[in-house]
């Protein structure tokens, strides 16, 4: 069994002994309307520290225009890859109390992001990093970068014990200054209808997805009555679709009529708001994770799955292996669809199972709950203003 995801290192420690005195946050990040992870990471963790009472809430939105947004939290916009916007954006959050900061190596410009250390260098007010990936393999530029970035951070969030534990042994930074709080994640409270026999992929397409794999699996599932519907929901990346367009969708289609599967497969690369996205998590009988990547220490997929209240079958990327262990869902090894097919169809066809799964999800689900997880960013934020009027006497 894992250790606990529950901000050990902020939660578990004593409470504060003044009232909290944050009362302005900046944030620097993707924001909507950008279609990413990390941008639907920051919109939801904004709402969670407004929810949990702190209403002066700065976006600095990375690489898209102001007007692009429609939030009235969006201050500003930063081209990574400019000075000038760089010092512009340091002045829009001149007069936060702190900043949270989402590093991401392919949203700060060129050179792996190198420009982001210029932009935390100018940025008065304490600054805490929240680290979304963190290279098993990195290069050595990568790791200059992300070692430098912990170093002048004041403190620096990982959301999964797997990638503080990797940070700690591949990287040259102080554990003092890690600290675990997990991503958050939506919870449906609302009932949803289950769809029988509905299995489902969502996200941003690409090559790197696994969905190939879950085609083969069906093929391989004649057994399973009433025959699997496979629901893969969400648009191609837009970087991919400009480069080389649309043909990861086009080989999957393809695939799918191959393998004999056609009439089961459904790639919808339709629109859908947050609300209507959980609702549609809610009504699958199984999600499954068919990522070839065995990299990945964060999956918002992954924990909005498992917050829906379904039992997710996942490749064994890092936060799989870590978030399933207590009984979510199946790991399975990955571009298997042997396993794969195994997994889905017995928990398809195993109600015990099924519900065993569910149950085993819930205190999971709790752990990632977005206002106790932006609750807990609150607290560490009030920590390091301390922390850093103290340094200032």
């Amino acid at each position: 069994m894992n250790p606990p995801m529950a901000a050990a290192a902020v939660a578990d420690a004593p409470a504060l002994q003044a009232p909290n005195t944050v009362s302005s946050i900046g944030m620097v990040s993707t924001f909507p309307p950008t279609a990413c992870g990390l941008a639907t990471f920051a919109a939801a963790l904004a709402t969670g520290l407004e929810r949990n009472g702190a209403h002066d809430i700065g976006i600095v939105s990375v690489g898209s225009p102001q007007q692009d947004s429609c939030d009235p939290r969006v201050m500003g916009a930063l081209d990574p890859s400019s000075k000038s916007s760089r010092r512009c954006a340091a002045g829009l959050l001149a007069d936060s109390d702190v900043v949270l900061l989402q590093h991401e190596y392919g949203i700060y410009g060129p050179e792996d992001g190198i420009a982001v250390l210029d932009l935390i260098s100018s940025i008065d007010a304490p600054v805490i990093t929240t680290l979304h990936s963190v290279p098993a393999e990195p290069t050595r530029r990568q790791r200059s970068v992300l070692e430098a970035v912990v170093a002048d951070s004041d403190a620096t969030v990982t959301m999964t014990w797997s990638a503080r534990s990797r940070l700690v042994d591949g990287y040259s930074v102080d554990p003092a200054k890690l600290v675990s709080i997990p991503h958050g994640a939506t919870i449906v409270d609302e009932p949803v209808t289950t769809r029988r026999g509905l299995v489902l992929t969502w996200g941003l397409l690409g090559p790197g997805k696994g969905i190939e794999w879950v085609i083969d699996a069906l093929a391989a599932m004649d057994w399973v009555e009433p025959r699997p519907n496979y629901l893969v929901a969400g648009a191609t990346h837009p970087n991919i679709l400009r480069r080389d367009g649309d043909v990861y969708r086009d080989m999957l289609r393809r695939r799918s009529h191959d393998r004999g599967v056609a009439d089961q497969v459904t790639l919808d690369p339709a629109y859908r708001s947050l609300h209507d996205l959980v609702r549609l998590v809610a009504s699958a009988e199984v999600v499954v994770l068919p990522y070839d990547s065995t990299d990945q220490v964060t999956s918002g997929v992954l924990v909005d799955a498992i917050a829906a209240g379904v039992p997710v079958v996942a490749t064994a990327f890092p936060h799989a292996s870590e978030l399933l262990s207590d009984g979510a869902g199946i790991v399975v090894p990955h571009r298997d669809p042997a396993a794969i097919a195994a997994a889905v169809g017995a928990i398809l066809t195993r109600p015990h199972m099924r519900a065993s799964m569910i149950a085993a999800g819930r205190p999971v689900a709790e752990r990632h709950r977005w206002e106790r997880v932006a609750g807990d960013y609150l607290l560490l934020a009030e920590r390091s203003r301390l922390a850093d009027a103290d340094r200032a006497v």
